[in-house]
């Protein structure tokens, strides 16, 4: 499961700079949250909301946007943690079932290699989920984004000496809940 974690270059115009983040910052929504819908809104909305800092230097968008996007995946844990309180209640299930696209065959690479890559991504990704929020963060922003310690600090609102706590606990933590995948 190769990331491409390359550093990002600092593009002089808004629409280059969303370009550039765009699938980084889905695949990163979407391990967080576990559900395509719910990253593809919470990118979106990032987006959205990084327009109004235009008139901000383009060295400053990186940090924004991620802390944007980072804010935007909390939410919608909050909430979904809130609309599944509420159907528990009313004794309903919030699931639609899978996307129909989904179930189309593909004509791609072998089955049994995309069944291994979906099955080792969602084990990424469930155990990325159990991670402690900033730890989450932490590892997400670093290690699936390829931000700096100084930006990730900058995205989470903290030092960086606790970026690095954060990442080497995540770090642990992975790498004990997924030995199996090595």
């Amino acid at each position: 499961m190769p990331f491409d974690a390359a550093p990002v270059e600092t593009p002089v115009d808004l629409d280059g700079f969303l370009a550039s983040v765009e699938k980084r910052a889905f695949r990163m929504a979407e391990l967080a949250l576990g559900h395509r819908e719910d990253a593809l809104d919470a990118v979106q909305e990032a987006m959205i909301k990084l327009v109004g800092y235009r008139a901000r230097p383009p060295a400053e968008w990186t940090p924004l946007f991620w802390s944007i996007l980072r804010r935007q995946i909390t939410d919608r844990h909050r909430r979904n943690t809130v609309r599944r309180r509420v159907f528990a209640v009313l004794g309903r299930d919030d699931e639609d079932g899978p996307d129909p696209l989904e179930t189309l065959p593909d004509p791609g690479r072998d089955p049994a290699a995309r069944q291994e890559d979906a099955a080792a991504w969602s084990a990424l990704g469930a155990a990325v989920r159990r991670l402690p929020r900033r730890q989450r963060e932490a590892y997400l922003l670093r290690e699936l984004q390829g931000l700096g310690v100084a930006e990730t600090a900058q995205a989470m609102g903290c030092s960086e000496g606790s970026v690095k706590t954060h990442l080497s606990r995540a770090m642990a933590a992975l790498r004990t809940q997924l030995e199996d995948w090595r």
